[in-house]
């Protein structure tokens, strides 16, 4: 289903804000980020892009926003790169595209960047866009866990408690729950 581009930019914004995406803008002003981005910095054109879904300080443009993630995610920008994943997965701005998705969520991850890396012990625990394995899943909630990422440490707990691809231990399921907890995550 193709949502709609203010769909979109809701999406990118909350995202970033959530994660702490954004970097913060460079230079001291939208004049210098703009010329940064257009002499091909990754992290202007990131940063730009958020500013341009959101019409924060420049007309609002989501073929602008679209345009300049994909610049940034084809310099090896992880933010950029997981956003991308984010567009192709959902279909937003983009035609969705799972394979495209994984596709960049590892191209991200695989940088250490630990949202990239829940989305992907997501996608192989529920199968989506990917042959479900629950080997990988646990391996991927694994890496952004131990990076703090809060809900890979509960769904650490999850697969612990359940047993699902792992040996059914109750000690690390509260483990992996009490981590996340203390970091003020709640289901």
């Amino acid at each position: 289903m193709q949502l709609s581009k203010k769909s979109l930019i809701y999406k990118l914004m909350v995202t970033s804000l959530i994660f702490g995406l954004v970097t913060p803008v460079l230079g001291a002003d939208l004049a210098t980020t703009k010329a940064l981005a257009e002499r091909g910095n990754a992290a202007a054109q990131y940063d730009l892009a958020i500013l341009y879904s959101a019409g924060t300080g420049v007309r609002q443009d989501y073929d602008k926003a679209v345009e300049l993630i994909k610049k940034s995610a084809n310099q090896g920008y992880a933010n950029a790169q997981y956003e991308l994943a984010v567009l192709y997965s959902d279909g937003d701005g983009v035609s969705q595209d799972y394979d495209k998705a994984i596709e960049w969520y590892l191209k991200s991850a695989n940088q250490g960047y630990s949202p990239a890396q829940y989305n992907l012990g997501f996608a192989y625990m529920n199968g989506k866009g990917v042959r479900q394995d629950y080997d990988k899943a646990r391996s991927w909630y694994l890496k952004a866990a131990n990076q703090g990422h809060e809900e890979s440490q509960y769904n650490l707990g999850v697969l612990y408690a359940d047993g699902i691809g792992v040996r059914q231990d109750y000690d690390k399921a509260i483990e992996w729950y009490l981590k996340s907890a203390n970091q003020g995550y709640s289901p």
